[in-house]
């Protein structure tokens, strides 16, 4: 569900029991709730009565970033094992903390965290604008986030690579 970020807090602590959590910081304004359906559609019917502009039920597969997926943060820690991660070139902003990151070991238990954390989307944009990042390329299919870091910072360029044809694209303008 989509709901206004204002008196997030008051809403997920409204909606016993069950879980609902926020699992998307997206922008502005944009907060994805997600847990049980009818705690999820309460928490909806909370956020409209306190007056936000919108609040809907997203068609999703599984209750992604709360708590309820603690069994698929168990299947990602045990798949970790046995995955050798180097460190990478440049570093990367862990959508959980919205820092950045280096070491192999965090970079495994900040993924691992993630299957139930918080995606932290509009500080992770912030912190690579704060970073010195002038273009942030958005890789596959859509422009959701192309349009949400334009939302979040109007001084980043975000630019939607939807084919090989985008790539060549991109590669002769820099």
């Amino acid at each position: 569900a989509v709901a206004e970020a204002a008196a997030l807090g008051d809403i997920e602590a409204g909606v016993e029991p069950g879980v609902c959590a926020a699992a998307n910081d997206n922008a502005p304004g944009q907060v994805v709730l997600s847990g049980n359906t009818y705690s999820v559609e309460y928490a909806n019917t909370l956020a409209s009565e306190r007056g936000a502009k919108r609040a809907i039920m997203l068609p999703v597969s599984a209750p992604f970033h709360c708590a309820l997926m603690a069994p698929a943060a168990e299947e990602m820690a045990e798949a970790l094992n046995d995955t050798t991660i180097v460190p990478p070139l440049v570093p990367l902003i862990a959508n959980v903390t919205a820092r950045p990151v280096s070491d192999p070991a965090t970079i495994a238990q900040l993924l691992v965290e993630q299957v139930t954390a918080r995606v932290r989307w509009r500080e992770c944009v912030e912190a690579l604008a704060g970073e010195g990042v002038e273009t942030v390329l958005e890789l596959g299919s859509g422009k959701v986030l192309t349009g949400l870091t334009k939302r979040i910072n109007r001084e980043l360029k975000g630019v939607s690579v939807q084919s090989p044809a985008d790539i060549d694209g991109i590669l002769n303008s820099l």
